[in-house]
């Protein structure tokens, strides 16, 4: 059984394209090469959705994201719909599911995205289709406004030890790169 198995899987009796299409880990061991068995063990995944606050729905794209991990779609729209009552419905909130090998799932919400945050608070649809030297902005917002959206940003777990100053240089970077000027 074994020489059939070494003849069959011989790099040397493969054609250069058999080698190239075959990962095929081997080790030496006493001059003859065997094969290395690799034991996978399972391990959480994660899912990134961003959808609107209350208006999870078991329809795409939560439901296949959810379904292929073999998570039921319906708890996880009720308990997310529960958890962003309190906020705008249609708000955009970015979501972190942890899927564990039992198929049980937790999930972490963030804030808003900062692009989203800007927009409403320029009052504009969307922003500047080009962006540069001599091209008309689109909106403004006051330092006023870029504060309390770095506020809302520190409550993110990602953002917690960061600066306050290093937040509002960060969402003042955005907004010159959507089109809107910032204004004191």
């Amino acid at each position: 059984m074994y020489i059939r198995y070494y003849r069959n899987n011989n790099p040397r009796m493969f054609s250069s394209s058999k080698k190239r299409r075959l990962k095929f880990q081997q080790k030496r061991k006493s001059g003859k090469l065997q094969p290395t068995i690799t034991i996978m063990s399972a391990k959480n995944h994660l899912i990134k959705l961003i959808v609107g606050a209350g208006q999870a729905a078991p329809a795409p794209p939560v439901g296949p994201a959810l379904g292929s991990k073999g998570v039921k779609a319906i708890d996880f729209c009720k308990e997310f719909n529960a958890r962003t009552a309190s906020y705008q419905p249609g708000v955009p909130i970015p979501a972190i599911i942890t899927v564990k090998p039992d198929r049980s799932f937790s999930f972490e919400l963030k804030s808003p995205p900062t692009g989203y945050l800007l927009l409403r608070a320029a009052g504009i649809p969307k922003g500047a289709p080009k962006v540069g030297p001599g091209q008309p902005k689109v909106g403004t917002v006051s330092l006023k406004h870029v504060y309390e959206i770095a506020t809302i940003k520190k409550t993110d777990q990602r953002h917690e030890k960061a600066e306050m100053m290093g937040i509002v240089k960060s969402i003042i970077a955005t907004a010159k790169s959507m089109g809107i000027d910032v204004v004191k």
